[in-house]
């Protein structure tokens, strides 16, 4: 058998194209995320695709794998380094300052829905450009706003169906008392230092709470024995930690405290989280040979953000969740979404003048929300009463030549065979009835 010959242009590797049938998945969690979002009075926003590089090196950190391996970063012809946007929370952090948002009653809410960037090894559900969608409350340092995160994610999740769902929550305090809990870690660590992956051996200087959240089963096996942050926690990160349990307590949600959870940026600040479908959670192996876990969504508080990227000191907490990875989810657990409805008429027609009237008469059902099929390229009305068949209609409506110029229109009923004349003018109207709507 001859082999097929690729064609000469593909995506890149790690992109992918949008099909039809994925853009069903697309459409029902933007639909279930927005319906959320403005009950909660959450305002949707855009940010650029492109940003200033150091946004993301100085709001997501200069030691994270994002900024050190991640990010697609380019020179513009007027001399300027910008980044594609590889996370949601710092654009929208810099679009609350230049914007003056802390003018506004506080706290601000906003939600994005939008495609990012990051260069990685490319693996199920896990692409080089992504889509995400990310929840935001700026201006609030209770610890209801943290448990209200939560609860919207779970809930996005529970409206797509999924019916398996774990929260793991902790908290990995501030720089009141984070600087004391790295101290320990980092003694703890160096004692165990050859017995390390060479990334995480770099980390102990650079970033030591990331070997936490390494993927090596070499260094997964030396952090289950390392010092608990949670037991270092100053009393106001105990105190607000212990709130936003007592929360997630009283909202009976299924939570597990996970004490060496710490995700991968550096503005996280007490409480951070992630949501898994359970089978997502057992243990997979990636393209390496690493057991990884595939959360659905995470984040957590980062109150140090916006004073870093120069605005005032401003507590806020969000979260993001992968689309991608929820739609693998979602096709693993035979979720479907609701396809678009199917059409109830079919429109055959012969001759150019019934052509011409079909495109009116397509128009007038648009208008009226009947949704109606049709072939306009075809001119043979066997071939259009086949695919009337195959559409499953229950009535075909026929428009020829010589009812075009009287005015009139053939409806027949595709199970009984039966066939009568109306006029065209009526026939929206008839067909509304019909078929009941």
């Amino acid at each position: 058998m001859p082999r097929t010959k690729k064609p000469k242009f593909q995506t890149l590797t790690g992109m992918h194209d949008i099909l039809p049938d994925q853009q069903c998945y697309f459409y029902d969690i933007y639909k279930k995320v927005k319906s959320i979002a403005d009950f909660y009075k959450f305002g949707e926003i855009t940010t650029p695709i492109i940003e200033d590089a150091d946004l993301f090196s100085r709001g997501v950190g200069l030691s994270t794998d994002i900024v050190k391996k991640q990010m697609y970063i380019f020179r513009t012809k007027g001399g300027e380094w910008v980044s594609l946007r590889p996370e949601g929370t710092a654009p929208v952090a810099r679009a609350y300052i230049e914007h003056g948002m802390h003018t506004l009653p506080q706290p601000v809410k906003l939600w994005y829905f939008g495609p990012f960037f990051r260069y990685e090894k490319p693996q199920a559900g896990r692409y080089r450009q992504f889509w995400q969608f990310g929840f935001e409350i700026i201006g609030e340092a209770s610890p209801v706003v943290d448990a209200q995160i939560i609860q919207i994610f779970y809930h996005i999740f529970k409206d797509l169906k999924f019916q398996d769902l774990l929260i793991e929550v902790n908290s990995i305090g501030d720089r009141q008392c984070r600087p004391y809990y790295k101290r320990l870690l980092v003694n703890y660590l160096k004692s165990h230092q050859n017995s390390l992956c060479p990334d995480c051996r770099r980390r102990i200087k650079e970033n030591p709470l990331r070997i936490l959240d390494c993927k090596d089963p070499r260094c997964q096996s030396i952090a289950a024995s390392a010092p608990q942050i949670i037991n270092h926690l100053c009393k106001e990160c105990h105190d607000h930690f212990k709130e936003v349990l007592e929360y997630l307590d009283d909202l009976d949600l299924p939570y597990h405290l996970n004490p060496y959870l710490v995700r991968g940026l550096d503005y996280y600040t007490r409480t951070v989280f992630e949501i898994f479908a359970s089978e997502e959670k057992n243990d997979q192996e990636d393209s390496e040979g690493f057991v990884s876990k595939n959360a659905l969504a995470g984040g957590g508080r980062y109150d140090g953000l916006i004073k870093l990227l120069g605005g005032k000191d401003t507590p806020a907490c969000g979260a993001a969740a992968g689309i991608e990875r929820i739609i693998e989810a979602m096709k693993h657990r035979k979720i479907k979404p609701p396809y678009p409805q199917k059409p109830k008429i079919f429109l055959a027609q012969l001759g150019k003048k019934a052509k011409r009237e079909s495109l009116k008469l397509i128009e007038k059902f648009r208008e009226a929300k009947i949704p109606v099929a049709s072939a306009l390229n075809k001119d043979s009305l066997k071939a259009q009463l086949k695919l009337a068949d195959r559409f499953g209609v229950k009535y075909t409506l026929i428009l020829g030549q010589q009812e075009a110029m009287e005015g009139k229109i053939l409806i027949r009923d595709m199970t009984t065979g039966r066939q009568r004349i109306t006029n065209i003018k009526s026939v929206v109207r008839e067909m509304k009835k019909m078929i009941k709507l």
